[in-house]
């Protein structure tokens, strides 16, 4: 069965005056929730500059969560988890048609759930899902940004895209259009590994480098939460910032046969 850890922090940051930032979680509590849906982590990031950021971004997560129970056993999760997002997207797309009068609102969001040997990372907007494995930090998702877009159409190099005045410049969000695209892919895991979610609070100012080395194999998790928000306070500190690490201490190997998933056995003790 899988194993794991994990571990959230959320702050305001010195220099805003309300968190528009949310995250949340589901942990099965029974070994067969937990091969029927896993655990749930997800990310949100209220858009800046509208008047209910911190009101989309709980939202998400919270429709998201909460529709969670409706995934079957037999539902591919490259396929549930885009369709819990659109879901989310419709609640907030709806609550900002209600709230236009006082600026609207709309929320990036990453969400990974696990199961078996297995990570399942959708998102949509500029928050991001790292995997840190034998010291390397990787993005396992692709920010939603102009500037990003430009970057991966040849339009301006990374470099260039990374200092443009787009950079922060959200191209998806949910709320902002009744359907939105939702970025999906699936990861093998193994033992030692360690996901991170995280807002652009973070990664904007903490490096790969950095991620690896909170989360070295012996180092708490709630400390190296802390210590990871605290670098982004000190280096930059105009945003929320939050962050989610799960590390992973053993995985259940399945294989696929027409579709589905199944078990494999065990390797014989020496």
């Amino acid at each position: 069965m899988l194993e794991l850890e994990f571990a959230e922090l959320s702050d305001t940051g010195p220099s805003r005056g309300k968190n528009e930032d949310y995250c949340g979680h589901v942990l099965p509590a029974t070994p067969e929730a937990a091969e029927a849906r896993g655990w749930c982590f997800a990310i949100a990031d209220g858009v800046g500059g509208q008047a209910n950021g911190e009101v989309a971004s709980r939202l998400a997560i919270e429709t998201l969560l909460s529709r969670l129970p409706s995934v079957s056993v037999s539902e591919r999760l490259t396929v549930a988890l885009p369709r819990l997002i659109q879901t989310a997207n419709q609640m907030v797309y709806e609550a900002s048609a209600d709230s236009l009068r006082s600026g609207g609102m709309a929320t990036t969001i990453v969400a990974c759930v696990l199961r078996y040997d297995r990570a399942t990372v959708a998102h949509v907007g500029d928050s991001r899902c790292y995997l840190v494995r034998r010291g390397e930090a990787t993005a396992l998702t692709r920010d939603h940004t102009v500037a990003a877009e430009q970057s991966r159409m040849g339009i301006l190099t990374p470099r260039q895209a990374a200092t443009a005045s787009t950079a922060y410049l959200l191209s998806r969000s949910l709320g902002s259009e009744l359907i939105v695209n939702v970025d999906v892919s699936e990861h093998l895991l193994t033992p030692g590994d360690v996901l991170m979610l995280c807002t652009d609070g973070l990664h904007r100012s903490v490096t790969p480098s950095d991620m690896v080395a909170a989360v070295r194999p012996k180092e708490d998790l709630k400390a190296a939460a802390a210590r990871l928000v605290s670098l982004a306070n000190t280096r930059d500190g105009s945003d929320n910032v939050s962050v989610q690490l799960i590390r992973i201490r053993a995985v259940e190997s399945v294989g696929m046969y027409r579709g589905r998933l199944y078990k494999l056995p065990r390797a014989p003790q020496p």
